[in-house]
């Protein structure tokens, strides 16, 4: 039996359960909350409806003679992926109903249950399936457009692809975010992207880079300062964490945070607040952290680096982006990408790759990953006339580089993560011809942080 929709907009439920006052006792509850209400009685019933219906949202009972609560989730989800599906359960089927939830169920709600918490989770139901839906449209108008819009990620890649699943599954939940991946990578960009994909998109999307402050602008960078709490605090200033609202923060290099700053930013993950510097009083937040780092996280943790309570809290789900020496198959999508959003902001049409030009892009390990094609391109087309790009126009790192091994006999057998970061930035300072400020682009560090490694290292670079 099925009540006419309230609103047009009006989310549709479709409960299942063998007991007829159950039912309706639901069906009078959820149409009083604007719920469109659908009823079923016993599990063949429910079956038969979703043949015909296709529901917003699906609550059945889990217990119920011939056809069970985990017969009709499996029938919702093999008719509609999308289709969260919550299970009622007894103290006594509580194990099967979470058995249900590993295996696809959305959520489930133990009787007996108050309605206010059941109306509540059913609209939280409801929401993420219209998040499901938009993101499914924009996934669409992606693919239609090659498989890219906008400043979002581009790429086919088998590796790619799997990260961004991951991304646009815990787009529209609330989860913390830790993204991994070399400098170069796209982390930026994947962060936007579950942001644009996620409830918050209408919100602020602010972001820092924890490796270009000092320890104490940064944590008024982060969480705010009083007037008067330091010598230049002239007023009152709202932190990052605060100004986000209920948008996105993302925060990036992560890894180059100090002890004092990581205990700071545990308590904000933790009690969902920050103290202004110089402040007595919390002031609450709602907004979602992102975190990113080319760091290896685990190891700065067992070596003392990084607090390991903090790290638990990040990396509620990770995601890890891959080097684009192992996403080569994109450079040819990067490429007509860059060459496009060059050619617009130059108001000229896009210029084309002499074929040698395209086989040494194609051959080069880009240690500065996307990044360093992007600006190889953008020098590439500044200084080509014509409407090829041509070899002479490529920097000499990618037409004349070496070919020797990375890695020889005379390389350590098990080198620290110290002496790996030194040499590849040594590398990269090299093959920047000693240019410390390209050389800071391509690692995606500021110029301070790399002078600061280099003195560190003893080199006499600093």
């Amino acid at each position: 039996m099925a009540d006419a929709p309230t609103s047009v907009s009006a989310p549709t439920v479709l409960v299942v359960d063998d007991e007829a006052g159950i039912l309706e006792s639901l069906r009078i509850l959820l149409r009083a909350e604007g719920f469109a209400v659908i009823t079923a009685q016993g599990g063949r019933a429910g079956l038969e409806q979703l043949a015909t219906t296709r529901p917003d949202v699906v609550l059945t009972d889990i217990r119920m003679p011939i056809v069970d609560g985990v017969q009709v989730l499996s029938a919702a989800r093999q008719r509609d992926p999308d289709c969260p599906v919550i299970l009622m359960t007894a103290q006594a089927t509580l194990q099967s109903a979470v058995q249900a939830v590993n295996e696809g169920a959305w959520q489930y709600v133990q009787k007996p249950f108050r309605n206010d918490e059941l109306v509540a989770l059913l609209r939280r139901a409801a929401e993420t399936r219209q998040l499901r839906r938009e993101n499914k449209t924009l996934k669409q108008q992606i693919r239609s457009q090659g498989g890219r819009t906008g400043d979002g990620p581009t790429g086919r890649s088998a590796a790619w692809v799997a990260a961004l699943r991951i991304a646009e599954t815990v787009a529209p939940t609330d989860a913390t975010v830790l993204i991994q991946g070399e400098s170069g990578t796209g982390k930026e960009v994947v962060a936007r992207w579950i942001h644009e994909l996620s409830g918050r998109r209408d919100q602020p999307f602010l972001s820092i880079n924890c490796g270009a402050l000092p320890e104490s602008l940064l944590e008024s960078e982060l969480f705010g300062h009083v007037k008067g709490s330091f010598t230049g605090a002239i007023k009152d200033k709202t932190g990052l964490f605060a100004a986000a609202g209920r948008g996105t923060f993302f925060l990036d290099e992560i890894g180059e945070t100090t002890p004092a700053t990581q205990v700071k930013l545990l308590r904000v993950l933790q009690q969902r607040e920050v103290i202004p510097v110089g402040a007595t009083e919390a002031i609450p937040i709602e907004t979602r952290l992102i975190a990113a780092t080319n760091r290896d996280l685990e190891a700065e943790m067992r070596t003392g680096r990084f607090r390991s309570d903090l790290f638990y809290r990040l990396n509620v789900i990770q995601i890890h982006l891959p080097p684009l020496r192992d996403r080569r198959d994109d450079i040819p999508m990067l490429v007509e990408r860059f060459l496009g959003r060059l050619a617009a902001a130059r108001n000229e049409a896009p210029k084309r790759l002499a074929p040698d030009v395209a086989d040494l892009l194609q051959a080069y390990p880009w240690p500065g990953n996307v990044r360093e094609l992007e600006n190889a391109l953008e020098r590439a087309v500044i200084l080509s006339p014509g409407a090829v790009v041509e070899r002479a126009a490529l920097p000499d790192r990618i037409v004349e580089r070496r070919t020797e091994p990375l890695v020889t006999s005379r390389a350590p057998a098990n080198p620290t993560l110290e002496t790996i970061e030194r040499a590849y930035i040594q590398w990269v300072l090299q093959a920047e011809g000693g240019n410390k400020t390209r050389a800071a682009e391509v690692l995606d560090i500021d110029p301070s942080t790399l002078s600061r490694k280099l003195a560190r290292y003893g080199t006499g670079e600093g």
